[in-house]
């Protein structure tokens, strides 16, 4: 893999940083506050639906998760909800804003070897515009990427476009991720590389069924990139 790799994309959320685990807090506040009308795992299942209904026209982060939590608690709850804790609730949503973006175990000393290693890096993530990049300004993360790439959806039209952009084939990527449904699935299918790291929450949109792949590689920890490319 070494010598066929010019550039190696990094996705975002949950690969360089924890978010879902912020937004898993938050969804657990939600499953308490409908107790008095349903069972958290009935509670878990309305808000996939709402997520999943809004995806095409809300697309993908906090300010979308906000709208289909707000949803979910006012028509579970028949509208019985209070004011003040839909107050509350859309309080908790709004302080995902402000996720630290604290880089994962072995992040930077990774990134800090690839680059002095000449490596071009670059982040390649969906979501809402501002929301990321404050994240990524927060994670002191920044100087090790030449280029940043924020997209409403990770597909293989996408990747494409990446690739024109960045003036490289596909064979001459590598894709790190923790998705493999939108890191990835799209990345070999367009004859990229890719690399998976598999965090230990998975937002239920983002399930993929497990599959094996000639140019797909699986590592434990972020530091394992080391060895592979």
């Amino acid at each position: 893999m070494k010598k066929d790799i010019e550039i190696i994309v990094f996705d975002a959320d949950d690969t360089l940083w924890d978010c879902q685990g912020h937004f898993e807090q938050v969804m657990q506040q939600l499953y308490t506050m409908l107790e008095p009308w349903t069972d958290r795992e009935t509670a878990a299942r309305e808000l996939f639906a709402t997520e999943r209904q809004n995806m095409p026209q809300l697309g993908y982060g906090t300010k979308a998760f906000t709208l289909s939590m707000m949803e979910t608690a006012m028509r579970v709850s028949r509208y019985e909800m209070p004011a003040r804790q839909l107050a509350q609730l859309q309080q908790l949503c709004y302080g995902l804003l402000h996720l630290p973006a604290t880089p994962l175990p072995e992040v930077v000393t990774t990134l800090d070897s690839l680059q002095r290693q000449g490596r071009r890096m670059v982040v390649f993530t969906k979501g809402e515009l501002l929301d990321q990049e404050h994240k990524l300004q927060r994670s002191g993360l920044l100087p090790y990427f030449e280029h940043v790439e924020i997209t409403s959806d990770k597909g293989q039209a996408e990747f494409l476009a990446l690739c024109r952009k960045l003036n490289v084939e596909p064979g001459q990527m590598m894709m790190v991720g923790n998705s493999l449904r939108s890191d990835i699935a799209p990345a070999l299918a367009i004859g990229a590389w890719g690399v998976h790291i598999p965090f230990h929450v998975t937002w239920e949109l983002e399930f993929h069924d497990d599959f094996e792949h000639p140019r797909l590689r699986r590592i434990a920890h972020f530091g394992e990139l080391l060895e592979i490319c």
